[in-house]
């Protein structure tokens, strides 16, 4: 008789006759190199063909944006950034702009270009990362060294500015934790310039000539144009169909606006990278051009870096006060006092707030609902890879077990975003 697979997608009908008796199931993950010790796939099978599949979530479940009630407005960055542990830092400036939007702040003009270098360097940790391990998880080591050394440098940035090398918590509601040390800029400034744009031209070598690469990759996993937004993909992903859509160009934000520091400055210019291929290959090319631009945009961020403060200063009712102060004066300690320990400081009006930032996988954005106290009443997550991996099965469907790796490294899934 006929039996349906509900996959919460189209429905695949099969007959259930003699030539379907070797269907079989397979448990694809956790446990597995290509998932990365984090999703789990639950594959029906014919032969090596895959007819229908059922992501499995939740091994990363920490229930985070529940935390978000039960912490203040300052203390939950230490969360989200978890949300997305492969560039922490871009959750950071995700969830600060949402708050400081609820709050009715607006930042001073050296943070939004502190925010705007550190969500770009987010941007290069996350592609980096990804388009080495396109390679690594079809067998190519190589290209994955090139990709994590380069890396490695922005660790090293992160745990100069924060001291923390990896979950910097570097954000504050209303500014930043600490200023730029001495040198740091030019640090970076040679990371985007020196080091970055030869490391990626050995992984285009090594990976864009290399025949098996390409055949694992074009054809595989196509996302349509309007698939891509009835399913609102957004991101590479949704750029590599031809989605023409980029927060930073829609909605611009830092210095991705004109006018950002009030005084007429210009945007940052750079060009968002569209294909029209929608497999895995194309998905692979976006990222490899964003990389490109988000040099560019960090060279542009520091020559237009201007001195000033880092945190507002207006409104002393929010925001916490300079170390300095903290520690060298009582007015300053007292200040900070309040601020953490009683319910004086940090609470916004009452009512809710929506914002998002492009990040590396797409639209990341948190919406906040204030009842005027010290946390907020509710707190939730529109985390791009959540939406983004709805469409997993539907493009491994009529694919080979082996182009599970292909499709699921070009989406870029990261488990803890799948948190629910």
């Amino acid at each position: 008789m006929p039996v349906s697979y509900d996959l919460g997608l189209e429905p695949t009908t099969l007959e259930r006759d003699e030539s379907h008796e070797d269907h079989w199931t397979l448990n694809y993950g956790p446990q597995h190199p290509a998932t990365h010790t984090t999703l789990r796939l639950v594959l029906e099978l014919d032969g090596e063909r895959i007819i229908g599949c059922i992501p499995d979530i939740g091994f990363l479940h920490s229930g985070f944006e529940k935390l978000g009630e039960h912490l203040d407005y300052n203390q939950y960055v230490v969360v989200v950034e978890r949300m997305n542990y492969i560039c922490p830092v871009s959750n950071d400036i995700a969830w600060h702009m949402a708050c400081e939007k609820l709050f009715g702040l607006e930042i001073t003009p050296r943070c939004k270009a502190i925010r705007t270098i550190l969500a770009e360097l987010g941007r290069l940790q996350d592609h980096l990362l990804n388009i080495g391990v396109a390679g690594l998880d079809l067998g190519g080591f190589t290209a994955f060294l090139y990709g994590f050394n380069e890396r490695e440098l922005i660790n090293d940035l992160v745990e100069q500015l924060s001291g923390i090398r990896f979950h910097p918590s570097y954000t504050r509601v209303g500014g930043l934790a600490y200023d730029l040390p001495p040198g740091w800029t030019a640090r970076a400034l040679d990371l985007v310039q020196n080091r970055i744009p030869p490391a990626l031209r050995d992984v285009e070598t090594l990976l864009l000539r290399n025949r098996i690469f390409i055949e694992r990759l074009k054809g595989v996993g196509v996302i349509s144009h309007d698939d891509a937004i009835n399913w609102s993909l957004t991101g590479p992903v949704a750029r590599a169909s031809g989605v023409k859509r980029d927060l930073r160009k829609d909605e611009p934000y830092l210095c991705y606006a004109d006018n950002w520091d009030g005084r007429g400055a210009p945007a940052v210019q750079f060009k968002v990278p569209i294909a029209y291929g929608g497999d895995a290959y194309a998905r692979f090319l976006v990222r490899v051009e964003e990389i490109r631009q988000s040099c560019s945009i960090i060279e542009q961020a520091v020559a237009m870096l201007p001195e000033g403060p880092i945190n507002v200063t207006a409104n002393a009712e929010v925001t916490l006060p300079n170390k300095d102060e903290v520690y060298f004066s009582i007015e300053g300690l007292i200040h900070h006092f309040e601020k953490i320990m009683t319910n004086r400081g940090h609470c916004p009006p009452v009512g809710e707030a929506y914002f998002a930032n492009e990040t590396a996988n797409g639209e990341l954005g948190y919406y906040l609902a204030s009842d005027g106290g010290k946390a907020p009443y509710r707190a939730r997550c529109r985390p791009p890879s959540f939406i983004n991996y709805q469409v997993f099965p539907k493009l491994v469907i009529g694919h080979q077990i082996s182009d599970i790796p292909a499709v699921l490294n070009s989406l870029n899934i990261i488990a803890a975003e799948l948190d629910r």
